[in-house]
Formats: structure tokens, C-alpha cells, sequence
């Protein structure tokens, strides 16, 4: 009797007496003997007046279940696949098999979802027929609404919807699912990640360590493409920006390709630094920049903002203290076919700005002439640091600017925990310039890195008092 929905100690309940005096109980109890047993899978829904339905503290439960792995995975801590079955009573619908597909359009918003379950199953007792399985969160008490109703005759499918044992197994759960169901209850459940070609990258909690391979695994097995999953073990250093980590699961090849607004890069992900979720950042700088325009790349890392800048034909300087970070960089040039465009740099970012920006901006800016639209744009992307970088620009040049629109343009990252992160940002800039930047600057929020930290891009162009050292009256006559 429980395939067709029903227990023995239903049997005992005030429902069961009050439909055994109906005159029709022994011809539907024939019924139910005939085919108990013989029905693998499929349970008949008998209408209220004449029996019984399943308490719907049952049915709530099995909704429940749907979502929620086998109660006994709890704990674990080596992934044990198995373990995750379980098996729910759905609804489903019994349909002629020549009009599934037609049927699975109209009720398609009714029809249960979940990875890698099939919709429609095999129909036990009916070659010519198939049984679509329905979202029981969409169908209280196993019964269709009204519209539901009206679809189906129009389709002349019979509106009765049966009970259906589904067994639901590792695969038709979702990480955050699994991952809810094996850590202790009420602790964060970690399922995001970093993507950098096949690697995913964590950032797990001491809670979950003792968990960590089975989350490596989970992350493997419910996204295709990743094969190496890794967790970082010590902050971000701020000299070379990367950091150690530890394989959790898959292969330990960390040399990957990567693919951001249209163009590939190469890299050793435990060598050098590389984070996806700057990717609409990169963009937007590179679109600032005009065909012909120069900029400084002071922090280059692989070159994200150097090698698109350079495809829009803008002459380049880009620079890395990081060796394996300038080694990619040259690689991915070649890569793109940019190595005549760019030139790289192996230096302290001091002494970059020092040396080859201040030589040709030197160069430069006294050839610029009014109507020429050059820009220069010095880009500092090394959050935890640049603002310190910013005093390099004081006095770097010696003269007078020939053109106050030729100014370079500086593009400074920091991060703030600050209640006014913006107000924040300008003031630490401020001091470093030595001077306000009051109406001459702005901030653009570039991310929440954690929870009351913030990543922010200040950009102003240099003021002229700044960045000239103007001579003294008569110097040039004592040198004469």
C-alpha cells in the first residue's frame, strides 16, 4: 500500500472509517490489492470524497527533502557519494508520449528542476505513455489549480496527478545543498570562488578547514571545466602580491590560461598575482584611453591594462618588481603580438616613476602643443601600497609646463575601511601630493573586497605646482 501513497497506520485514522462507510470502499480496496506490488514507482491519488490524501505534514517534509541530502552526510569529511541518496515522493503526470514535449512548453513554470534529473521517466505500466514529473512546491496537496486544469483538456490529458517515488543521488543536488548538509549546522557554508582558467580559487574560513577537501571536490564535481581547486593559505604579500596556497583537490597544475575582454592571458596562478573580479575594472581604464595616448603601467603585474591598452594603439610602459610577474608579462606581450608596442620593465615602482616616466614625460610634455590631444595616463594598481607611491610626483619634473591639458592623469588604487571611504581615499592622496584635490579629482568605487573594506580608484591629473619644480630666479645665470 505505501506505493500507492499510503501506510497501514493510515488505515487506522478517522479519514480511513469515515471512507469505509462509503458503499464504493470495497471495490476501491479490490483495486488497491490488484496492484500493490505490481506498480514499481507509480502511486495512485485517489479523490478526497472516497479515500484519504497523504497528511501534509508528509508531503512538507518530502518538499523538504528535495533540497536537503541524506540527514547522515552530516560530518563527513572524505566525500562518500553514495551516502547522498535518497528517495521523495513527487507528483507527476501520466501523458501520451507523442505530445510530451508540447505539454512540457505549457506547463513548463509546474515541471520540477533540479541538476541532472530527467523530467520525464519511463511509465511503468504503459509503453505509449511517459510520466513528467511536477514540482511538488507547485502543487499543494498533489492537486492542479484551475488554469492547469483548462491546459490539460485543451491537450485531452487526464488532470489526475499521481505519486511517484523519485530517488534523488549526489548528482541531483547542488554544491551549497551539499555543502549546507555536511557542515555543522548554522555555520557559513562556503561555495563561491575565484575562476582562473581550470583553477578555482577559495578563500575558506578556520571552520570550514577540517572540511576542506571535500569542499575542493564538491567544487570540482559541479562545474565543469575545473580540475584544480586550491585555498589560500597566508595573505597577499605586498612586495611580489601573491601568496601561497594549498592543492584541496584535482591535479596540482597551476600554469593556466585565461580569457578577459577578448584577450587571452597566460599565467602561473601561484607565481603571480591575478583576480577575475577586476575584469570590468580593467576595461573601463582601457576605454579612458584614446589610439596614440601613452601610459604608465607602474604596478603591470601580467598585463591587464598594458596589453589591451597596447591593441588600441597607445604607446606603453609597463612595469613589475616581481620577476615572475615581468616574465608573464613578456610572454603574454608576444602572446598578443604586442611586443614591439610595450616596453617592460623589471624595477621597484619608485624607482620606475623616477627613472623612465620621469625621462619621458621630460621628453615629451615640453613638445606637446595646445591643439595636440595626447593624453598621459599613469595607472597604480597596487591597493594595498600606491597611495604611499603618490609623493614620487612632487617636483618630478623640473620647468614649466607647456601645456596645463598635457598633465598626466593618475589612476591611484587603495583600499579603505573607513566610514566615508571616499572622503578617505582623497585625503590620504592629498597628503601624500602635499595639496587638495578639492574639484580636481574623482573616486569611483571599484569593489567590496570584505565585509567594511573597500577597493577604490582615485584618478585627478597632476597639478602643475606639483609635479614642476620651477628654477630659481638667477640659477640658470650661475650655471652660465
Amino acid at each position: 500500500l505505501w506505493r500507492f501513497g499510503y501506510s497501514a497506520r493510515l488505515l487506522k485514522t478517522n479519514h480511513f472509517r469515515t471512507a469505509a462507510s462509503n458503499t464504493s470502499f470495497p471495490a476501491v480496496w479490490m483495486v488497491l490489492a490488484q496492484y500493490s506490488g505490481r506498480i514499481p514507482g507509480l502511486s495512485v491519488v485517489v479523490k478526497k470524497n472516497s479515500f484519504s490524501t497523504m497528511p501534509e505534514t508528509v508531503e512538507d517534509k518530502a518538499n523538504l527533502e528535495l533540497y536537503s541530502p541524506h540527514p547522515e552526510v552530516r560530518g563527513m569529511t572524505v566525500l562518500n557519494r553514495e551516502a547522498f541518496k535518497r528517495t521523495v515522493v513527487v507528483p507527476v503526470l501520466k501523458v501520451k508520449k507523442e505530445i510530451v514535449n508540447i505539454l512540457l512548453k505549457s506547463l513548463k513554470h509546474m515541471v520540477l528542476q533540479r541538476p541532472g534529473l530527467k523530467r520525464v521517466v519511463e511509465d511503468p505500466e504503459d509503453e505509449d505513455s511517459r510520466l513528467v514529473i511536477l514540482d511538488p512546491h507547485k502543487i499543494p496537496e498533489f492537486s492542479l489549480a484551475e488554469s492547469e486544469r483548462e491546459v490539460l483538456k485543451q491537450l485531452n490529458v487526464c488532470p489526475e496527478v499521481s505519486k511517484y517515488n523519485l530517488e534523488l543521488t549526489y548528482e541531483n543536488f547542488k554544491s551549497e545543498e551539499i555543502l549546507r548538509a555536511v557542515l555543522p549546522e548554522g555555520q557559513e557554508v562556503t561555495s563561491g570562488f575565484s575562476r582562473v582558467g581550470h583553477i578555482a580559487h577559495l578563500n575558506l574560513r578556520d571552520h570550514q578547514l577540517p572540511y576542506r577537501h571535500l569542499i575542493g571536490q564538491v567544487i570540482i564535481d559541479k562545474n565543469p571545466g575545473v580540475t584544480c581547486v586550491v585555498n589560500k593559505t597566508n595573505i597577499i604579500d605586498s612586495t611580489y602580491r601573491n601568496f601561497q596556497m594549498e592543492v584541496l583537490a584535482g591535479e596540482s597544475k597551476l600554469v593556466t590560461k585565461v580569457k578577459e575582454n577578448n584577450i587571452a592571458y597566460e599565467l602561473d596562478f601561484s607565481k603571480v598575482y591575478w583576480n577575475p573580479r577586476l575584469s570590468t575594472e580593467h576595461g573601463r581604464i582601457v576605454e579612458l584611453l584614446k589610439p596614440g595616448d601613452v601610459l604608465f603601467d607602474v604596478f603591470a603585474g601580467i598585463g591587464p591594462f598594458a596589453i589591451p591598452a597596447a591593441k588600441k594603439k597607445c604607446h606603453v610602459f609597463a612595469n613589475d618588481l616581481n620577476p615572475e610577474s615581468y616574465n608573464w608579462l613578456l610572454h603574454n606581450c608576444r602572446l598578443n603580438k604586442v611586443d614591439n608596442k610595450i616596453k617592460a620593465f623589471n624595477m621597484d615602482g619608485r624607482d620606475f616613476l623616477l627613472g623612465p616616466v620621469r625621462e619621458e614625460l621630460s621628453k615629451e610634455l615640453p613638445l606637446l602643443k595646445e591643439e595636440q590631444k595626447t593624453s598621459f595616463h599613469i595607472v597604480m594598481n597596487l591597493p594595498a601600497l600606491a597611495i604611499e607611491f603618490l609623493g614620487v610626483f612632487r617636483h618630478l619634473l623640473v620647468g614649466e609646463p607647456c601645456s596645463t591639458a598635457g598633465l598626466p592623469t593618475v589612476h591611484c588604487y587603495g583600499f579603505s575601511k573607513h566610514d566615508n571611504p571616499t572622503k578617505d581615499i582623497q585625503e590620504r592622496a592629498e597628503a601624500s601630493l602635499g595639496t587638495s584635490l578639492d574639484g580636481r579629482c574623482s573616486t569611483y568605487l571599484v569593489r567590496n573586497v570584505a565585509p567594511n573594506k573597500e577597493m577604490l580608484c582615485i584618478s585627478f591629473q597632476i597639478p602643475a605646482d606639483v609635479l614642476y619644480k620651477r628654477p630659481c630666479p638667477g640659477e640658470g645665470k650661475e650655471q652660465a
